[in-house]
């Protein structure tokens, strides 16, 4: 975890797309709290973020993760077709 938390730009990936048992969402508290304010955390998740505090599971785990997760952020929401469909569609016909 200590090195999760020193790296430049940590990119997370499919973000609480299954629920988390409370070592993983404690885990991730520790890895985003020490992060914080210091270095970029980059979250992508198909999961919208007003499911997040269910799938995290503990309510105190989920308020801190999610305080800290979505305060001083810059949020993109991308909506559409998936890009996995859309090529292969394309690469079959082309």
């Amino acid at each position: 975890m200590n090195a999760w938390s020193k790296v430049e730009v940590l990119i997370l990936d499919d973000f609480l797309i299954r629920p988390v048992n409370p070592d993983a969402a404690s885990d991730t508290l520790e890895v985003i709290e020490d992060r914080h304010g210091l270095r970029s955390t980059i979250l992508t998740s198909q999961l919208p973020v007003a499911n997040w505090y269910a799938s995290i599971g503990d309510p105190t785990i989920a308020d801190a993760l999610l305080d800290r997760l979505t305060t001083n952020l810059h949020r993109i929401e991308l909506n559409g077709e998936s890009m996995r469909k859309v090529v292969t569609s394309t690469d079959v016909q082309g």
